[in-house]
């Protein structure tokens, strides 16, 4: 089995994985999902560098062969902007739970707060006069 058989395998399995999470009902299945997509997409883009054994990683006019350092480079950047994407949603998520009370991405099961001037109907309490 080669690397890039090896390699496109995982990518395929990490995107049918991510996308699978992403139809799911909950928030935080959701944001596993997107986590798992952006790594399936690290992967793609750190495959597209040649995967190769025994090559030097950057440029040498002797060597025969190199490694282009480019996706390496993207990658990296691709990481920390994912990192950072994911804190953010997963505090927004976080707030979403606070708020509504569920973790459903439609928000069912909740009930919205009143309005401002509207109380609640309790038969308990007869009104003031």
């Amino acid at each position: 089995m080669t690397v890039e058989l090896l390699v496109a395998s995982a990518i395929g399995v990490m995107t049918a994985a991510g996308v699978y999470l992403c139809l799911r009902g909950s928030t935080f299945s959701v944001v596993l999902g997107l986590a798992m997509l952006s790594y399936a997409i690290n992967a793609f883009l750190f495959s597209m560098g040649r995967l190769v054994v025994d090559r030097p990683p950057i440029y040498d006019p002797s060597a025969p062969g190199f490694t282009d350092p480019l996706p390496q480079a993207l990658v990296l950047t691709a990481i920390v902007i994912a990192f950072g994407m994911t804190a953010l949603v997963v505090v927004l998520a976080l707030r979403s739970y606070l708020e509504s009370g569920t973790d459903d991405v439609n928000g069912a099961g909740a009930e919205p707060p009143p309005a401002d001037g509207d109380a609640p109907d309790d038969p308990a309490e007869p009104p003031c006069t």
